[in-house]
């Protein structure tokens, strides 16, 4: 009966060297293929095609601000830095890239749609339709009559809800809310387009909505007491319990004596 004898020690240090030997050889071609993956002219980012509805931005001024920006090439390029550098470009809201062999990149991008300006006459925010604010060049917004949202920090998305409630009642009067601001305190104030300043006060939106709903419904009948129109409005406070105080242009509740007094 035969058995086979275990290999000598000599043989089986041998056998480990040249395994382990071979096993460096694998690597280093392998490090070998990778420095030359990366430094080969034919894996750079050859193009960049754009897609998504431009308006403010185009394809040829987009590539050439991020490509200088664009490290790596097609394989190891960052998909999420090269994101970033497109979400940063002026209107870009949102950017999804992804590698088009060979050598591209499809870029599809969003641009925020500018529905309301937001915060102070002279800063540059503006509001999307998402209710986020952005930074932007306000000159080069093309929509006409855009209001003004104000408000906390943090709050655009309500103050956009809001006016969006509150438009719609004031459309059947022929008035627009140019302005609308929440207040720190949780209040409401509207200018209309007719320069009149509403105090709409605080409270659930519900309830807002119903002190307004009470006002307009009743501001023709009041304007006309004092042979005006609802547009004589100039300004008016919803905040008192059952009812409100208003101001009609060339209407007074001074009498001549107490007005030759003053």
């Amino acid at each position: 009966m035969n058995q086979s004898l275990p290999a000598p020690l000599d043989v089986k240090l041998m056998n480990l060297t040249a395994s382990v030997l071979f096993l460096c050889c694998v690597l280093l071609l392998l490090a070998a293929g990778g420095r030359w993956v990366l430094r080969y002219p034919g894996f750079s980012v050859a193009r960049i095609v754009v897609q998504g509805e431009l308006v403010h931005n185009n394809a040829v001024t987009l590539r050439a601000n991020v490509a200088p920006q664009l490290a790596g090439n097609f394989f190891t390029i960052d998909l999420r830095a090269a994101r970033a550098a497109l979400e940063q470009a002026p209107w870009v809201r949102k950017a999804l890239v992804r590698r088009e062999f060979p050598g591209g990149l499809r870029v599809e991008l969003q641009e925020h749609d500018a529905v309301a300006f937001w915060g102070g006459e002279t800063g540059s925010a503006l509001v999307n339709s998402q209710g986020e604010v952005f930074e932007a060049n306000v000159g080069d917004v093309e929509q006409e009559g855009l209001p003004r949202l104000t408000g906390p920090q943090g709050s655009s998305a309500e103050v956009l809800q809001m006016h969006g409630v509150l438009q719609p009642l004031f459309e059947p009067l022929g008035m627009a809310v140019d302005a609308l601001e929440l207040t720190g305190r949780g209040g409401w104030r509207a200018t209309l387009d007719t320069g009149a300043a509403l105090e709409l006060g605080g409270g659930t939106q519900q309830e807002v909505v119903q002190r307004t709903q009470r006002f307009i419904s009743t501001l023709t009948g009041v304007a006309a007491q004092y042979q005006r129109r609802a547009d004589a409005l100039e300004s008016a406070d919803l905040r008192h319990a059952g009812g409100y105080a208003l101001r009609l242009r060339g209407v007074t509740t001074v009498t001549a004596e107490a007005a030759a007094k003053k």
